[in-house]
């Protein structure tokens, strides 16, 4: 996931809507070693519910971060996870992610981690 932290930099740094509750990444397995994570917001978050995700206000969808790794979709969920808790600690803009419910990640088309809840803060 080489540029993460770059990638998120460049999103964060604007506002997003003030509808935005809540923060996924969606992770794609584009095929041929090729893996791509997106940045949504959620107006809503409930860690009882995974669909919270799919209720987007805000997505990087046309400008995802894509890399290119011979690896498998379980190494790419725990890299991507390990990557958001890392800038969650030590991230320019982590104060800002920190302000909304909760942060998750995971494939689209699978399941979703919490990283993050403002409860557990």
């Amino acid at each position: 996931m080489e540029g993460f932290n770059e990638w998120l930099d460049e999103v964060l740094e604007n506002e997003l809507p003030d509808t935005v509750k809540a923060i996924n990444f969606n992770l794609y397995d584009d095929g041929d070693n090729i893996w791509s994570i997106e940045l949504i917001g959620a107006s809503r978050f409930d860690i009882e519910d995974e669909d919270w995700a799919c209720d987007e206000v805000f997505t990087t969808r046309e400008e995802p971060l894509t890399w290119e790794e011979e690896t498998n979709a379980l190494d790419i969920q725990e890299q991507a996870y390990n990557a958001i808790a890392e800038y969650l600690e030590n991230g320019k803009y982590a104060d800002k992610l920190k302000q909304y419910e909760g942060v998750g990640v995971g494939f689209v088309d699978g399941e979703l981690f919490i990283v993050y809840t403002a409860e557990n803060e």
